[in-house]
């Protein structure tokens, strides 16, 4: 039985969802057949949100543990990135290069509101979601708001199908974004959050004994590391799909398609595996699926291959939405876990600004095959490392 805030959450992930599958799949194809930009800037669309999130951490860190009602400021912060779309829809009219130029411009001040937004309901919703109610809640929102995506990524691939070029078509797509995060605003106000008591504590921009936490330390270098393998290709793959494989906004939607499909049948498997077995064993095979992604997907160009190889993807992009989150709270101790989340995403959005640029700089300089399987494999050392941590807990739970 769902619970009121459960319900809330639901409702606001289903605009969100809506708002981030007419927009944020679309900027890179955007700045590449609109705009005329370069691998370069195709890789700072990647780059650029993380640069700014490491800068803007600390600071957002102090608001939300100052914050009595945490919800207000991801509500707001929310609206605040949706409108940044209203002034992304006319970039087209900028003339020249200034044009693609503009629209990172842009995509870094978006990363300023969305960095509060993001931290905020990552605190905000581990806080009211009880944690033995997180897989089943995160399995049935994640399969949900994936069906909402695949609907509309479904709509925009038929009603595009002829307009990869045309940018009134983007236009359209970017200002219903913003109107859709009004419908966000709404259903985030709506949740019930209990009043925070003010601690000392809580107001200290960060708590320096969380990496005295072995536990949590360990966990965080193999995530980065699995971070940086999996972001590393992220600028790579469109890339590929726009300029080698040549795929139009068409066949980009049903690469979108196939890939939510996949999620949407796999994660209830992908929740009853971590149930039974426990997040950290299912996660080692989690990373080793991963891995196979870069590799495979330089294989062919052929279309209909690369729409396999994207639902074989989705099988595993499922399982790491539903359990790296989940593995991030079970190793944060509870009563510094806002520091915890807080360190994480500073060190992540580094990884996230460097890795896309290393993988932009292998494609340059050497070739895309040589960018993919050096993704490949940072991906499946990750997954080594974290099938070693597995062992080692294991051993000392049976001792």
């Amino acid at each position: 039985m769902k619970t009121y805030n459960e319900k809330m959450s639901i409702y606001h992930g289903m605009a969100s969802a809506v708002a981030q599958n007419t927009s944020n799949s679309y900027v890179p194809i955007f700045a590449m057949t609109i705009l005329g930009a370069t691998n370069y800037q195709v890789g700072l669309i990647s780059s650029l949100p993380p640069l700014v999130t490491l800068i803007m951490t600390l600071p957002a860190a102090i608001l939300l543990n100052r914050a009595i009602e945490q919800k207000k400021l991801v509500a707001f912060s929310v609206v605040a990135a949706r409108f940044i779309f209203l002034l992304i829809a006319f970039v087209s009219y900028v003339p020249g290069s200034f044009g693609s130029w503009l629209l990172l411009g842009l995509i870094a001040a978006m990363s300023v509101p969305n960095t509060m937004a993001n931290m905020g309901w990552q605190s905000f919703i581990g806080n009211l979601i009880e944690e033995n109610r997180r897989a089943q809640f995160f399995s049935d929102r994640n399969r949900l708001l994936t069906i909402v995506g695949l609907i509309v990524t479904l709509i925009i691939g038929v009603v595009m199908k002829d307009m990869t070029t045309n940018k009134l078509a983007y236009q359209i797509l970017f200002m219903f974004t913003f109107f859709v995060g009004l419908v966000e605003l709404y259903f985030l106000m709506k949740h019930d959050e209990p009043v925070r008591e003010l601690q000392q504590q809580k107001k200290r921009a960060m708590d320096w004994s969380i990496f005295k936490n072995k536990q949590y330390v360990l966990f965080l270098v193999v995530a980065l590391v699995f971070n940086f393998g999996w972001q590393m290709a992220w600028g790579l793959f469109n890339i590929y799909n726009v300029r080698y494989a040549e795929a139009t906004i068409f066949w980009i939607s049903m690469f979108n398609v196939a890939n939510m499909l996949a999620q949407i049948f796999s994660f209830n498997l992908w929740k009853n595996w971590s149930q039974k077995y426990g997040n950290m064993a299912v996660f080692v095979w989690v990373a080793f699926g991963m891995s196979t992604a870069p590799l495979l997907m330089v294989l062919s160009t052929d279309l209909y291959y690369l729409t396999a190889m994207s639902m074989l993807s989705g099988f595993f992009v499922s399982g790491t939405v539903l359990i790296l989150f989940n593995l991030l709270l079970e190793n944060s101790p509870q009563e510094v876990r806002t520091y915890c989340i807080t360190s994480y995403n500073v060190l992540l959005a580094i990884i996230a600004f460097i890795s896309p640029q290393i993988g932009i700089w292998l494609l340059e300089t050497y070739s895309m095959d040589i960018a993919m399987y050096l993704s490949t494999a940072m991906r499946f050392l990750a997954a080594v490392g974290f099938f070693v941590l597995y062992y080692v807990r294991k051993k000392r739970e049976q001792v």
